[in-house]
This record gives C-alpha cells, sequence and structure tokens, in this order.
C-alpha cells in the first residue's frame, strides 16, 4: 500500500497581497485583484486588463544579488517558498537532506526575463543579428525552466529529486500530484511542491489575443472576469505562486505536524482533440475526475465542494459543467461549484497550486469562496456557483480539476487528514 501524503505547509505570491493570510481574505471577502495592466504601455492589445501582484523582493527578503539574478517567476518560487517552510515548522535537523526534494510547475517558465533581454540585445527587435555582450550574465538560466526548481532545492536545501512540470494551465495540479506520488512510492519523505509563472508580458498578451481567449471588458477591469456568467467573454491573465510543504502522513504525525489536507487522489487525461478546443461533453475531465476519486475510494457523493477551472471562456464553462454531472451524477447539482479566477485571474501554471490553496484553506475554515462577477447564469451552466459572497459550510473531502492547452484534463481530491485502522 502506497504511502499517505499531507500538506503541513503553504506559502502564496497571489494579487492582491503577498502571503497566505492576504489570499484568503481576498478570495473569501468577493473582492477582486483584477486592474489596468500597469507593467507595461498596453494601449495596443485587444485585452489590456490583469490580475497582477503587488510584489516587492527586496521587502520579502530577496538580497539584491538573487533579485538581479532570479526572474519574477523564480522570485515568487522562492518567497512562497519560505513561506510554506516555515509555515510548516520544518527545522534542517528534522529531516535528511537526501530524502527533501523539490518540484515546480510552470507553464512559461521565466518568460518576463526572457522577452526584456531579447529586446535588449535586438535594440527592440530592430537588429537581427543580436550583440549578446548586452544580455545580463544569468540568461541561460532564464531559458532553462529547471533553473527555477533549482532556486527551491538551493533555499530549502533538498538533495533528492528535483524537477520541473511543464503542462499549460494544469502543471500547479500536475507537479503537486507528481510531488505526492515521489513521497507515495518512498523516493521523499519530505516534498516542496507547487507552481509559479509571471506572463503577464507583450509576448504573452499578444499570444492570447490572437486566439481571442482573454477577456477584451478593459472599461471595466473589476468586472472583468465572469466565470460562468452568461456575459462572459474570456479570462483575465493573472500571476502568482503557491508552494507547499508535502509530507509523508507518519512522518508529519511524528514530528507533531497539522496537516491541511490530505491528497487522497489524482488523475489526469489528455482530450487528443484540439490545440486550444474543448468537446462540450467534457469526456475526459469526466474521466479524470472518476479516476482521481476511485483511487481514493471516494464516492462522488462524499464531494462537499467543488473548486473549478473556471476560467470564464464560454467552451471552457459549459465542457467543465458537462464534465461536473457525468463524474458525480446527480450529486453534481447539490454540490456548491465556485471559480477564485473571477478573483485573482488566470495564472497559467500556477492557478492550479493556487487553488488548492484555496481548497485546503476551504476545508481548514469551513468556507467555501464565492465565484465573483456572476450575476446572470448561464442556461447551460446550471449547478450550484456559489456567486458573489462565500459560503460556511463544513467540508470534509473536496475536488480541485484543472484544464489546459493542449487537451490536458487534471483532477485532484483533497481530504481533512484522519486518522486510520490499520
Amino acid at each position: 500500500m502506497s504511502r499517505r501524503v499531507v500538506i503541513t505547509g503553504m506559502g502564496l505570491v497571489a494579487p492582491g497581497g503577498t502571503g497566505t493570510k492576504a489570499f484568503w481574505e481576498l478570495i473569501t471577502s468577493g473582492r477582486t485583484a483584477t486592474r489596468p495592466i500597469s507593467f507595461f504601455d498596453a494601449s495596443p492589445f485587444r485585452s489590456r486588463v490583469a490580475a497582477e501582484c503587488d510584489f516587492d523582493p527586496v521587502l520579502h527578503g530577496l538580497t539584491p544579488q538573487e533579485t538581479r539574478r532570479m526572474d519574477r517567476a523564480a522570485q515568487f518560487a522562492v518567497v512562497a517558498t519560505d513561506e510554506a517552510v516555515a509555515d510548516a515548522v520544518l527545522e534542517p535537523d528534522q529531516v535528511d537532506p537526501t530524502r527533501v526534494g523539490v518540484c515546480v510547475g510552470s507553464a512559461v517558465g521565466c518568460t518576463t526575463s526572457l522577452e526584456r533581454e531579447y529586446a535588449t540585445v535586438s535594440d527592440g527587435g530592430r537588429s537581427w543579428l543580436v550583440d549578446h555582450t548586452y544580455a545580463v550574465p544569468h540568461l541561460y538560466g532564464y531559458l532553462v525552466p529547471s533553473s527555477m526548481a533549482v532556486e527551491v532545492a538551493w533555499r530549502v536545501n533538498a538533495e533528492g529529486p528535483v524537477t520541473v512540470v511543464s503542462t499549460g494551465c494544469t502543471s500547479g495540479l500536475d507537479s503537486v500530484a507528481h510531488a505526492r506520488e515521489l513521497i507515495a512510492e518512498g523516493s521523499a519523505d519530505v516534498m516542496v511542491a507547487g507552481a509559479t509563472d509571471a506572463p503577464i508580458s507583450p509576448i504573452t498578451v499578444a499570444c492570447f489575443d490572437a486566439i481571442k481567449a482573454t477577456t477584451p471588458r478593459n472599461d471595466d477591469p473589476e468586472h472583468a472576469s465572469r466565470p460562468f456568467d452568461a456575459t462572459r467573454n474570456g479570462f483575465v491573465l493573472g500571476e502568482g505562486s503557491a508552494m507547499f510543504v508535502l509530507e509523508e502522513y507518519e512522518h508529519a504525525a511524528r514530528r507533531g505536524a497539522t496537516g491541511y489536507a490530505e491528497i487522497t487522489g489524482f488523475a489526469t487525461r489528455c482530450n487528443a482533440f484540439h490545440m486550444t478546443g474543448l468537446r462540450p461533453d467534457g469526456k475526459e475531465m469526466a474521466e479524470a475526475i472518476r479516476l482521481a476519486l476511485a483511487e481514493g475510494g471516494t464516492a462522488p457523493t462524499a464531494i462537499d465542494y467543488v473548486n473549478a477551472h473556471g476560467s470564464g471562456t464560454v467552451q471552457n464553462d459549459r465542457h467543465e459543467t458537462a464534465a461536473f454531472k457525468a463524474a458525480l451524477g446527480a450529486h453534481a447539482y447539490a454540490t456548491p461549484v465556485s471559480s477564485i479566477k473571477s478573483m485573482v485571474g488566470h495564472s497559467l501554471g500556477a492557478i492550479g497550486a493556487i487553488e488548492i490553496a484555496a481548497c485546503a484553506l476551504a476545508i481548514r475554515h469551513g468556507i467555501i469562496p464565492p465565484t465573483a462577477n456572476l450575476r446572470e447564469s448561464d442556461p447551460d451552466c446550471d449547478l450550484d456557483y456559489v456567486p458573489l459572497r462565500a459560503r460556511r459550510k463544513d467540508l470534509e473531502t473536496v475536488l480541485s480539476v484543472g484544464s489546459g492547452f493542449g487537451g490536458f484534463q487534471s483532477a485532484m481530491v483533497l481530504a481533512r487528514p484522519r486518522e486510520r485502522a490499520a
């Protein structure tokens, strides 16, 4: 039998405030952190709104040298890691470093720094033959996504398995799941895992403009992200990071650690259908949900809350609504569902990890975050999407799902940690 895995610490950098406390206050208040893009002149673009992080790396403990060396996404991950390790009260002498690993998810890696440095060496794109002498000495580290996992590993003195997972918008779920598997199989006792992305840059905005995936609702940024609403017209780009300390259950119990949640099941599937398109029946996501439930022996009727992908595009919201009905049956109509992307935007690879944090906190506090801006129901989205206001409810078991370009569909089940009979 594989070993049980619990979340014993978490840290966040998210729109609306750095740290777990600020994040939880935002998503339970129903307030949004979406606003006009301020990082660059967005006037040429179709979509000019985003959920930006107000982040000062020096204020959060990074040295000037670290700030210069690390891309913004790596900075997010390291700061979130510091909070997660402190939250877990994990002391270096409590664990063998060869039994500690790291897994970081990211969809677009060090995009911000890569784009900045290309603009520098090419003189704003005017030179086809670029002058590399104008680049910072850390350019190679920006090119290689593994550099982010390395920074986290150095931070926590991890000498076990260290890796990066990049599966688009399911990266956050998939990276935590991979870390859980390493513990379950015995390759590590502790994993620092999560995801990070800082994609609010001209190249990313241009890419999503090209396929019209992001909202053009620029005149009302606060209400631009509208998952499951009949007037939704695209997602709002975001950024951020969530990192966790995962431990083998008995390892955590021996040192008296209190777990937020146990990861009882996970599965991922691909629709092999279209790079950005989704079938309306939600078949692949439904299959991932069914397998995740089965792994932990969880009945569909045991799910108390679903944290939806809920991006705010017409096809996604209908796709996963169909998936919930297919996987949960009649219980889908009795299960609260919400999307925190309505408040913190869609941070691509990072959002799955941020949503895991929302689920773990929901279990601990007995509060379901709302779907902000949901005022006009879509007849094709006819479940209980917890509109506008948070809801109190005792939660034992929750489901979090993700959907990514390329056809990736992932599902994770989290439950309140309980002692089990032998």
